[in-house]
């Protein structure tokens, strides 16, 4: 069956660097490299890896998840070689799931003293 015919709750859970595409592109399109700066700028402490987001933003596209987007036109035309991404509904829905999915594990922890801080 068509990955994209299913639940969202079926692409759950999301690698951390599937989440971290879905996270820069809710705030808007960006081409790759953009998106590793988006992620360093949320101080995410262990850095994306150039070849494991090209692979999944792949596979993110081949899901439905994302989709290629037109350059914006403030940017400069001298460099063909970005790919610009944008999300798709079906990634907003399945980025909305798995947030609340790690919401939820965060209350968990909270609540079974992991993690410091109210319940």
């Amino acid at each position: 069956m068509d990955r994209r015919r299913r639940d969202t709750s079926s692409f759950l859970p999301l690698r951390p660097v599937e989440f971290h595409v879905l996270l820069s592109l809710a705030a808007g399109e960006r081409h790759g490299y953009g998106i590793i700066q988006d992620a360093e700028a949320r101080g995410d402490t262990s850095p994306l890896d150039v070849g494991t987001l090209y692979r999944a933003l792949r596979r993110m596209r081949e899901q439905g998840l994302i989709a290629e987007a037109a350059a914006p036109s403030s940017e400069s035309s001298t460099d063909e070689r970005r790919n610009y991404y944008r999300l798709t509904a079906l990634g907003l829905e399945v980025g909305r799931a798995e947030a609340r999915r790690l919401e939820s594990l965060t209350r968990a922890a909270r609540a079974g003293g992991l993690l410091k801080g109210v319940a």
